[in-house]
């Protein structure tokens, strides 16, 4: 998904800068960056956080910095944010989402007479795409207009000028942007970004939420409206399933809050016997602790993650670097976990391999008795076409059930939609079988969408419905 954090001040900004960029780590794992205006001009700084904590990667770029005016992004496919000299002057620009018509855009330009660098796999920049877009419109803001008008899938946008920050949610507000102001109230000081939970401890808070395809202003001086919100939104439901850290809040709806009441409709809808309630760490935790309020089972932690070093080991791109992570990042306790019936709360199932190989498999080596496995959303369906999460349908573990069960890939596949039908019991019993558990059982769409308490016309539900 990605991350952006902006700051504008009458005072150098770069430690709020730097801070609330990290504060966005967990929605990627591979590139980060930071560029500032000052009384120097602009400044960035670029590193791969593959093998390092964003910290530890900029800890000495932070020290050289100076400026009022700066943004940040963390991103999994392009280094940013990139800096260009266009007939709008000099500016900055970071970008997160995803463009599914990235091809015919590129060749588009080229044509136009466009040159690109080259980004590492060979691939372009996708600041650097909304750059040439931005540029052909006849000010920043008509240019951000149009260039989220061209682009198929999602995308949000910082743009760092002397004016200013330009924010930009994306046309259907499926990834988030929010506003702060400073508690200072002598210095006076905004910040943008996907984390709003980033605002408390760097001293502002929340003003507001940009709406979906609005376009403001953030200056010294204020925050101005420059393009209304649309009169659609779509907002990803993943964010409070999965996406966000547990403090994060979108569109008014707290994360941690959410997954509690997941939770509670699982245990609902569930009748099994357990020892004790648990959570995978540290996504499906809130998810357990509410199915331990509404059932009355105790909750306790047979698995516990080694925060440092670790990331999350759903976001980075290979395969074998998700194992890796899944492997050494969660620490059984034998203690807990042997001879107890448990049940176990995450917050997905989407390839399966993670929770197959790296979790109940440790649990079942230190003697577990029994092992119910409850995911806080229902079965997902279709690859995201906003985010690089899932790229393929063949990955997921539902359609690895449905291929298994029909013994090829089908198109059709509305009945095995159907919580109801028969096709849907046997797939979820054949994932089961697969995962090696005693039981399973999803979360209800209509329970999901409930318990984020939004309507379901403004939610995001293609990962589960294709539509």
């Amino acid at each position: 998904m990605g991350g952006l954090f902006g700051v504008v001040s009458t005072t150098d900004c770069v430690q709020t800068l730097f801070y609330g960029t990290d504060y966005h780590s967990h929605l990627g794992t591979e590139n980060a960056g930071m560029a500032v205006l000052g009384h120097n001009g602009f400044q960035k700084a670029i590193h791969s956080i593959s093998q390092a904590q964003f910290k530890s990667r900029f800890i000495d770029d932070y020290k050289k910095m100076e400026g009022y005016f700066g943004i940040g992004a963390i991103d999994d496919e392009t280094p940013q944010p990139l800096i260009f000299r266009s007939k709008f002057g000099v500016y900055a620009v970071a970008v997160s989402g995803l463009i599914t018509n990235k091809t015919k855009l590129v060749n588009d330009l080229l044509n136009d007479g466009a040159s690109f660098g080259e980004s590492s796999g060979g691939t372009v920049n996708n600041a650097e795409i909304a750059a040439y877009l931005i540029n052909r419109g006849d000010n920043i803001v008509e240019g951000i207009a149009s260039m989220r008008a061209l682009i198929e899938g999602s995308l949000c946008a910082l743009v760092l000028t002397a004016e200013g920050i330009y924010a930009a949610r994306d046309k259907m507000g499926r990834f988030p942007l929010a506003i702060g102001q400073s508690k200072d109230k002598k210095n006076k000081s905004y910040v943008v970004a996907t984390e709003a939970s980033s605002f408390e401890n760097l001293g502002y808070e929340l003003a507001r939420f940009l709406g979906s395809g609005e376009i403001a202003l953030l200056a010294p001086e204020g925050v101005k409206q420059l393009k209304p919100e649309g009169s659609e939104k779509k907002v990803c439901s993943f964010l409070w399933i999965y996406t966000g850290s547990p403090p994060s809040i979108y569109d008014g709806v707290a994360v941690e809050s959410a997954r509690e009441r997941c939770g509670r409709f699982l245990a609902r809808r569930d009748n099994v016997e357990a020892d004790f309630v648990s959570g995978v760490p540290d996504s499906g935790v809130g998810h357990a602790i509410g199915y331990a309020m509404e059932s009355g089972i105790p909750y306790r932690r047979p698995l516990v993650k080694y925060t440092p070093g670790y990331g999350r080991s759903y976001t980075p791109p290979a395969q074998e670097i998700r194992d890796l992570v899944a492997t050494m990042k969660l620490i059984a306790i034998k203690d807990v976990i042997k001879d107890n019936r448990m049940i176990i709360c995450d917050d997905s199932i989407v390839r399966g391999t993670q929770l197959k190989n790296f979790t109940i498999k440790k649990l079942w080596e230190n003697g577990a008795r029994e092992i119910h496995v409850r995911p806080a959303c229902p079965p997902l369906m279709f690859p995201c076409l906003y985010s690089s999460s899932t790229r393929t349908t063949s990955e997921l573990a539902s359609h690895k059930a449905i291929r298994a069960l029909e013994g090829k890939d089908i198109k059709n596949f509305s009945d095995y939609l159907d919580t109801n039908s028969i096709k849907y019991a046997k797939m979820v019993d054949w994932i089961r079988s697969d995962l090696n558990v005693t039981s399973l059982k999803y979360m209800l769409i209509e329970d999901m969408i409930t318990a984020i308490g939004l309507p379901a016309d403004q939610l995001c539900l293609h990962c589960w419905l294709g539509k």
